[in-house]
């Protein structure tokens, strides 16, 4: 594309608008980028095709697709309006890094890791919350980066496996005392069966699987206590309410200090993948870089 194809007298915040949306993958993620409103964000990228008088986007049920023209006129304008922005922003604080993810998995281990960062004067504004809630809102532009435990659907949002949790079956140094000395503790989940369940959701979903891929049964047990979060699973079962199963990473000291016994060692304990999740565009920030490469690098000894 030659510079005499650029629409004529466009204004230059529509052009960052423009770009905005061609990197965010629709209006909505781009306009809080721009500070803008979604309508506006429609309205300037109107204006620009009625200018251009070509179609730059093709609205889609979730999100737009760039036009042959658009990747060339994004093509074009990149370099420059980076370079300015670059120019605009020299010696100011780069903006918050946005994060989302796994209440206990941030606190025990994403945000020790970044401490360094923090220090160094990166931002972080942090959130917790379930995948497909969050990787919704980072899809409307909420979020730069997420962890999570699902590998989102389609190509619209770029992720990479980033460690396996493992998940141990746990109890108190009482309950495991009374489970070896069960008249069936040779089996144990027969043994389990009079020691009371302790989860975070009536279905199960942790235990259940542990159960199907270990002991290759289905779980037929209750929940004797439901909680809300993995943190209150391991602050009842740490306090001798019962057994349940959790990850290695928010039980390994209490396992450490003798507070919590390992039920069970098997040769492949269930693994659950997390996989960072980064928007679109987001790395137009340079310290959401910072912060995506240094999850990739504490990861390995996660």
């Amino acid at each position: 594309m030659t510079k005499q194809q650029l629409p004529p007298h466009a204004d230059l915040n529509l052009l960052r608008t423009f770009l905005a949306v061609y990197r965010a993958g629709s209006f909505t993620a781009a306009a809080p980028r721009l500070g803008l409103s979604q309508p506006t964000v429609t309205a300037q990228i109107r204006t620009l095709e009625q200018q251009a008088g070509r179609e730059l986007f093709t609205r889609l049920p979730r999100g737009v697709e760039p036009t042959p023209y658009a990747h060339e006129l994004a093509g074009q304008l990149a370099g420059p309006l980076d370079a300015l922005a670059a120019l605009e922003d020299a010696g100011e604080t780069l903006a918050p890094v946005h994060l989302a993810g796994p209440s206990e998995l941030l606190c025990v281990r994403v945000l020790p890791a970044l401490v360094p960062l923090v220090a160094d004067g990166v931002r972080l504004r942090v959130t917790q919350g379930l995948p497909e809630p969050l990787l919704e809102e980072m899809r409307a532009g909420r979020h730069d980066l997420v962890i999570t435990t699902r590998r989102p659907r389609g190509r619209a949002l770029e992720s990479v496996p980033l460690a396996d949790e493992e998940y141990l079956l746990v109890a108190s140094p009482v309950w495991a005392e009374r489970v070896e000395q069960h008249a069936r503790a040779d089996d144990l989940c027969a043994a389990l069966r009079d020691v009371p369940m302790v989860t975070y959701a009536e279905d199960l979903p942790i235990v259940r699987r542990y159960w199907r891929s270990v002991f290759g049964k289905q779980l037929t047990a209750r929940a004797a206590v439901t909680v809300p979060n993995l943190y209150a699973v391991l602050s009842a079962v740490n306090a001798g309410a019962g057994f349940s199963v959790l990850p290695r990473s928010l039980c390994q000291e209490y396992l450490d200090s003798g507070r919590l016994v390992l039920l069970h060692d098997p040769e492949e304990p269930p693994l659950n993948t997390l996989f960072l999740v980064q928007r679109p565009g987001a790395d137009t920030n340079p310290a959401v870089l910072r912060v995506r490469d240094r999850l990739r690098q504490a990861a390995r000894e996660w």
